[in-house]
């Protein structure tokens, strides 16, 4: 059962189940850093920055999709506990939920305490195979990694809060 995917019979459910938790975590990361002038306003900055965030996104949002539907089928029990001493739905859910929604950011979050250490930053890489200095490669990498486990964290966000309105799974107890 853990295989099933999230639910998406039709347009607007695949639109919340793909696409928002994806841009929510995204785009705002991506809006920052072009305000705060960190990234240049150029495809060749923009896009490599804007991908790898948009990547991470989506890894975050597979990843606490099946976590949120792998606990909800384990502790449905205690949902329709929660629902029986007067929960609402949504609370009921999340009550459950979040602290498996935190387990899916343990991967970016290990990601990140092993850059420079075990693996070579490919940003940090590509700023100094582009001709930058050290101090702006470091800079480069510290962008990315901070960018990333915002993006992700905000996708996350928006995955829990989706299955607690009942947004996406279809077997959530109501």
């Amino acid at each position: 059962m853990t295989g099933r995917p999230l639910r998406s019979p039709g347009a607007r459910e695949r639109l919340l189940s793909t696409v928002l938790p994806i841009a929510g975590g995204a785009a705002p990361v991506v809006l920052l850093v072009l305000a705060s002038g960190t990234v240049p306003f150029r495809g060749e900055s923009v896009i490599p920055i804007a991908g790898i965030l948009i990547g991470g996104a989506m890894t975050a949002t597979s990843l606490a999709g099946r976590r949120l539907r792998e606990e909800l089928e384990q502790r449905r029990g205690e949902v329709e506990a929660a629902l029986a001493l007067g929960f609402l739905p949504r609370e009921a859910v999340l009550f459950v939920i979040r602290p498996a929604a935190a387990s899916a950011l343990v991967p970016p979050l290990d990601q990140t305490r092993t850059v420079g250490l075990v693996t070579l930053p490919g940003a940090f890489v590509g700023v100094l195979l582009g001709g930058g200095t050290p101090l702006e490669a470091g800079a480069a990498q510290l962008l990315v990694l901070v960018g990333l486990l915002a993006a992700e964290t905000l996708a996350v966000w928006a995955v829990t809060e989706l299955v607690g309105h009942g947004a996406l799974l279809d077997d959530v107890p109501r």
